[in-house]
């Protein structure tokens, strides 16, 4: 259904004679403006402020759109090459790293620790999963199975953070609610957004490990066939 709605946005793009290489960049540059956006907001605003966190998951979901419209760009106008690919994957890798920075620092500069640290462990998942790919793909195996690919990464993140700054913003910040006479709280405002974080962080992981073990069970595979054909 979505290539249906942005086809004629990419009929518009053919005409308009935009390369796949420029849509790719400008997606990558709307990752470093929502970046750029979470590290102001953590510096600047009160601790219960998660506006900048809601802006942030806004544009990250809008440059997501340029994922889906380079590759469908490149089919559609037969611009497809080599490096294009290889280009598309470096500033995927870029975009998900500064994505992942405005997170973490927003977090970090909130005193949000615990939450930066599932976000860094987020990170090690996501970067795994597309390297153990990337690795795999390279022996001539084919590696795209998991939950959590980067698509799946991108819409859960995104839309959790944007969520999250529309409820705060609702609400009034970061709400908390204590209960069973605990010194913390059960859950609040920024949960939204953490607790859908700390589901990429074990998925991802997961993915990455699922990955690594199919690609070892393929190897082996191919070695016992190599053997029985020198036999």
């Amino acid at each position: 259904m979505i290539y249906t709605i942005i086809q004629p946005l990419v009929n518009l793009l053919i005409r308009l004679k935009v390369t796949p290489n420029q849509i790719t960049t400008a997606g990558f540059v709307i990752n470093l403006v929502a970046a750029i956006v979470m590290i102001d907001g953590g510096e600047h605003g009160g601790h219960t402020d998660l506006t900048a966190l809601g802006w942030g998951g806004g544009l990250i979901l809008f440059a997501g759109l340029f994922d889906i419209l380079d590759g469908r760009l490149a089919r559609e106008g037969h611009m497809a090459t080599r490096y294009g690919a290889l280009y598309d994957s470096v500033l995927d890798r870029y975009s998900e790293l500064v994505m992942f920075l405005g997170f973490c620092y927003f977090l970090v500069a909130r005193h949000y620790f615990l939450g930066s640290l599932i976000g860094f462990i987020a990170l090690i998942g996501s970067m795994m999963v597309s390297y153990v790919r990337a690795r795999s793909e390279g022996l001539g195996i084919d590696c795209k199975e998991g939950l959590m690919q980067r698509p799946e990464r991108i819409v859960t993140l995104g839309l959790s953070a944007m969520v999250c700054g529309i409820v705060a913003h609702l609400t009034g910040g970061n709400q908390r609610l204590f209960a069973f006479d605990v010194p913390f709280a059960i859950v609040e405002t920024i949960s939204i957004f953490i607790y859908p974080m700390a589901l990429v962080a074990l998925l991802s992981n997961i993915t990455a490990f699922r990955r690594l073990v199919n690609s070892k069970h393929e190897l082996e595979k191919q070695n016992r066939s190599n053997t029985g054909a020198n036999d």
